[in-house]
């Protein structure tokens, strides 16, 4: 064989070799999974979240479950996140103004609901985290809510055997890392998808499924006086605006200009889905409302006329009592049975 025929085989049992290395070290840590399909009725947008970036599994799926009830995930192993976001009230706070943390501690804020956050661009009520996959990172490190070290998390869980064998299912490795956590719970709360109420029914023209009389009537005026902000289907246009909501002082939530310092974001906060509204109370970012009339009536007669208030409720939005009565009719009508019992969500005791 002549040199030059000698070199070739050198170079191509060489890269034979690099890439049998390569190969090796792609699929040491490739799990076997089962990948999950999540099912979207076809009438909705596409979703923002990216999954080809977090493609969901059921290991991963399952993993994001065990995160999201786990008080480990606090201080003092007292808080879960499915301590402040209760299933029964799709995922938040039922009866609580603000949000309850570690060492007996509080928010300032009220615990938003969640599901249909494959939707959301923008998380929390001033809209302040931009990303799905590091929306838990303000809850776990938040001193008033479960006030955890993320390192310190990250070495809690890597020495817990049950993790170690959460991890490996879901991603190959017993290795616990921050990205890995936050996907997993990005998938877990993915797969919260709220499109099975009355409401949807009718849509869908299912057989036998109509409103009625009052629940059409709450109907019309909710398309008249509230779809501007609150667009179906996902009954929020995920923007944020000063809605005429009185300022508290012994509150001092600024809400976007927090974030944005910009006075032209004083008092605007995130506009709420109106989907399981009626099982979600309280309401405002601040929980000052426990029931929904006290809304209609702040919208009715009781806003501050501000500077940054919204174009849009600048003049109030007048209701009346028969208005009223059928808002709250139509309004029960979205409240998705389905979601707030799905088994698939519910609360799993941890013990170890």
């Amino acid at each position: 064989m002549s040199r030059k025929g000698i070199y070739l085989l050198v170079a191509f049992c060489l890269w034979l070799w690099i890439m049998g290395g390569s190969r090796a070290a792609l699929t040491a840590h490739s799990p076997v999974v089962d990948y999950y399909e999540l099912k979207i009725p076809d009438s909705l947008p596409p979703p923002v979240y990216d999954f080809k970036k977090n493609p969901l599994t059921k290991q991963g799926i399952a993993l994001g479950r065990h995160l999201f009830y786990d008080p480990k995930l606090s201080l003092d192993s007292s808080i879960s996140c499915g301590f402040c976001h209760q299933q029964f009230a799709a995922f938040g706070h039922f009866d609580h103004a603000i949000s309850h943390g570690v060492l007996g501690r509080t928010g300032n804020r009220s615990v938003p609901t969640l599901f249909n956050l494959i939707w959301q661009k923008d998380f929390m009520w001033d809209g302040g985290v931009n990303h799905l996959d590091i929306q838990p990172l303000t809850p776990i490190t938040d001193e008033n809510e479960m006030g955890m070290d993320l390192k310190a998390l990250i070495d809690r869980l890597q020495g817990n055997q049950t993790y170690k064998q959460l991890f490996k299912e879901a991603y190959g490795s017993e290795e616990v890392t921050t990205e890995r956590m936050f996907k997993a719970l990005s998938q877990f709360m993915a797969t919260m998808i709220s499109f099975e109420s009355k409401y949807d029914s009718v849509m869908r023209r299912e057989p036998g499924v109509t409103f009625t009389a009052e629940e059409q009537g709450g109907y019309r005026t909710f398309t008249q006086k509230c779809a501007s902000c609150h667009k179906p289907p996902l009954f929020t246009d995920n923007t944020l605006r000063n809605n005429g909501l009185p300022y508290l002082p012994s509150m001092n939530d600024v809400g976007r200009m927090r974030i944005t310092n910009n006075t032209a974001d004083y008092l605007k906060f995130k506009v709420p889905s109106l989907r399981n509204v009626l099982v979600s109370s309280p309401y405002m970012h601040d929980g000052r409302f426990f029931d929904i009339f006290q809304v209609f009536d702040m919208y009715d007669h009781g806003q501050e006329k501000g500077n940054t208030i919204d174009p849009l409720v600048k003049n109030g939005i007048p209701l009346n009592e028969k208005e009223k009565r059928q808002l709250y009719m139509f309004l029960n009508t979205l409240t998705d049975r389905k979601f707030i019992s799905n088994k698939a969500f519910s609360e799993i005791l941890i013990t170890d």
